[in-house]
């Protein structure tokens, strides 16, 4: 065990927004995540640089936090070149997979585009889609019992090391053909 400090949660996770309205509309009245804190500045406080931008924070059930950046320029941020757009996203949890379906009829019924639900291997049942702004969105329950959950993460390292080694053994098949 590490004796770093211990974390205890997730306080939030941050992305760029076009709009701060638009956003607030899509995760407040569209989501129902309250609107909790904003945060109006012209520097940032890490690195004092000139940037007048607006932080908003949604606050989810647990009292975690997505949030987003405004910086007055209507640009949201642009997906990353070297990564496919189904990589990058952010997994936000409901309590069930009814809970997971009435959430893929809301949004369509909102006009928003939908992509499952999708079950993974009776592990979860997903839904995916974007917020105004580009930010892939997945909503997730939990679809096993916790016997199961247990032997995943009995399994999880031993799972990692294999996928490294088997990464490593074919970069040294590809250098050596």
């Amino acid at each position: 065990m590490s004796d770093f400090a211990p974390i205890r949660g997730l306080h939030h996770v941050a992305y760029r927004c076009r709009d701060a309205e638009e956003t607030r509309r899509f995760y407040e009245d569209l989501l129902g995540l309250p609107l909790v804190h904003v945060v109006r500045a012209d520097h940032v406080p890490s690195t004092g640089e000139y940037c007048p931008y607006v932080h908003l924070f949604f606050e989810m059930a647990d009292g975690s936090s997505v949030a987003f950046f405004d910086l007055g320029d209507d640009t949201a941020s642009l997906p990353s070149p070297n990564t496919p757009l189904w990589v990058n996203h952010l997994a936000l949890r409901v309590d069930s997979a009814d809970a997971v379906r009435d959430a893929k009829r809301r949004l369509e019924a909102a006009g928003v585009e939908v992509l499952g639900p999708v079950d993974h291997g009776g592990f979860l049942l997903s839904i995916y889609f974007f917020d105004p702004n580009g930010v892939r969105l997945e909503l997730t329950a939990t679809t096993c019992d916790a016997a199961q959950l247990a032997a995943y993460r009995a399994d999880a390292r031993a799972a990692c090391d294999a996928w490294t080694r088997e990464k490593a053994q074919r970069a040294a098949a590809t250098e050596a053909s």
